[in-house]
């Protein structure tokens, strides 16, 4: 499972020339991720047909729109514009990480167009008929990592005579598509099969399966890691939204508009995961064993009222959806982690960390990642990888913005003054802070943890320039309207300097100030 503690990479004089290589590399293996913005086409969109003749028109395309492109959605948002997302596929078949994006304003003009997209897909594949099945290719990736469907499971809970509304997130899933997928040059057809699970370990398994031989192509776990606390651990009292059932109190909360619930689970004394249901006989939740399920399941309930309030984002999957936490994972666990489906939070062994489920930031930071897995959908490694953890780190700024720490509340609770990363000061947390120091390492999914302290510190620059109120604007936008699953450092400027055009203006201060802190973090 990923590291959540900082990597540090080899001093060397050659920084920039391996950080232009290490881009030129990216663009190879992932297709050529492009931002095109002040788009002057004399065609104006009114219908998703209109946004296709755009595309057929941009010379930039090499692709044929009408039969490469299939559309995944039509998104009107809050500023009248409209986002026609597609994703390149090969006689239906996507390639995955391919999205193409076309924005328009209100108007129906044309004002950005971006993603990746493939020229050479066409002439490498020669077939979309796979040889083996969906289920063969499952069975192949829960062998390749020594487990089966079954070991993974756990039974489900259920309240008595209750509850009015139903959680429906299960503890363990599989889940299998055909995409083409890029390898070392070489596109393959391939089955993406995902397997996320709590139980033996927290795990969101990506595996591609070659759909014609049984080969695993490629294989990482996603499983987003963090580091956090417990409030109980810190002695403060909280209100918290409860379930009464045959005599007995549930964290349980249907009080949120949404379609599921929050609901929180421990798996104290080595329960199956995902635990039982952390419950109470006078609705007073002060147990010392009790503090991280308080802490996990107060903080839920903040992240879901941020992200409703500021953003007007129903859930993590903008549908409702049910949060699901579960405290006391293993034995002394030092980390906190999203596996797809829902929240874990270790105890800390009591040196390192205190209970994770403690800081808000932290909490913040793991349901972020599930924000951004239903939205740009970054994938975990490399530069996006990287960008996907410090999307999380920063909207862990929004959520506790009394310092740019991140975890301070549970991190060496016997020490203060220290944190699990910072984005004002990256390099004392053993992160660089600009794209010249750039640090080149297979560990930890090509350092998604370490590299993210750049655009953390870009973030840091833009924050101090325009302010909060501004900064979370502009930040969400990108995550949600302009960021694809393979979007580079570069891309990420390009999308915030757009987010920051549509709200604000492309001539204005805060347009300006956003620019330059992608530039002072070397970033162009």
């Amino acid at each position: 499972m990923p590291s959540a503690s900082a990597l540090t990479g080899p001093k060397d004089n050659n920084f920039q020339e391996k950080a232009q290589l290490v881009q030129k590399q990216w663009l190879k293996d992932k297709g050529s991720p492009s931002f095109h913005a002040g788009i002057k086409s004399s065609i104006k969109v009114q219908k998703e047909a209109d946004a296709r003749s755009f595309l057929k028109q941009d010379n930039s395309i090499k692709i044929d729109p009408s039969n490469e492109l299939t559309l995944l959605s039509e998104e009107k948002d809050e500023l009248g514009f409209t986002h026609y997302k597609y994703i390149q596929s090969v006689n239906g078949v996507p390639v995955d990480g391919a999205v193409y994006i076309v924005h328009t304003d209100k108007n129906g003009t044309v004002t950005a167009a971006n993603g990746a997209l493939h020229d050479d897909v066409k002439a490498q594949v020669k077939s979309t008929k796979a040889k083996i099945s969906k289920s063969k290719a499952a069975d192949l990736a829960w062998k390749s990592i020594n487990l089966s469907k079954k070991e993974t499971e756990a039974e489900e809970q259920s309240i008595p005579q209750g509850p009015v509304k139903k959680s429906n997130v299960k503890s363990s899933n599989e889940k299998g598509e055909l995409v083409l997928y890029k390898k070392n040059d070489q596109f393959h057809l391939a089955y993406k099969v995902q397997l996320q699970f709590i139980k033996p370990y927290g795990a969101n398994w990506q595996i591609y399966v070659d759909a014609n031989t049984g080969e695993i192509i490629d294989s990482y776990n996603a499983v987003a890691d963090a580091t956090g606390s417990g409030t109980g651990v810190l002695g403060d009292t909280k209100s918290l939204n409860t379930y009464f059932s045959s005599n007995t109190y549930y964290l349980y909360d249907i009080t949120k508009p949404m379609n599921g619930v929050i609901e929180t689970f421990t798996a104290r004394n080595g329960s199956a995961l995902p635990g039982s249901y952390s419950v109470d006989s006078d609705n007073v939740f002060n147990a010392s064993n009790q503090r991280a399920d308080v802490d996990a399941h107060y903080y839920a309930g903040k992240v879901y009222d941020y992200y409703y309030n500021t953003h007007g984002r129903n859930s993590f999957d903008g549908n409702g959806g049910t949060i699901r936490s579960t405290v006391h994972y293993s034995s002394r666990y030092n980390n906190a982690f999203w596996n797809g489906a829902q929240m874990v939070y270790g105890d800390g062994d009591g040196t390192t960390f205190t209970a994770l489920s403690g800081s808000l930031d932290v909490v913040a930071h793991e349901l972020t990642h599930a924000v951004t897995e239903r939205t740009a959908n970054l994938q975990y490694q490399n530069q996006s990888g990287a960008l996907n953890e410090s999307m999380s780190d920063v909207f862990g700024y929004f959520l506790d913005p009394a310092d740019y720490l991140l975890g301070e509340d549970v991190y060496t609770p016997g020490r203060s003054g220290d944190a699990l990363r910072s984005l004002s000061n990256p390099e004392a947390y053993g992160q660089p802070s600009n794209f010249a120091n750039y640090v080149y390492t297979s560990s930890d999914n090509g350092g998604v943890h370490t590299n993210s302290g750049i655009p953390n510190k870009a973030f840091y620059y833009t924050n101090q320039s325009i302010g909060k109120a501004a900064a979370e604007k502009i930040y969400y936008r990108a995550l949600t309207r302009y960021l694809t699953p393979t979007s580079s450092f570069s891309n990420a400027r390009a999308a915030l300097l757009q987010s920051a055009a549509d709200l604000y203006g492309s001539g204005s201060s805060t347009y300006n100030a956003v620019a330059n802190a992608w530039t002072q973090v070397g970033v162009n």
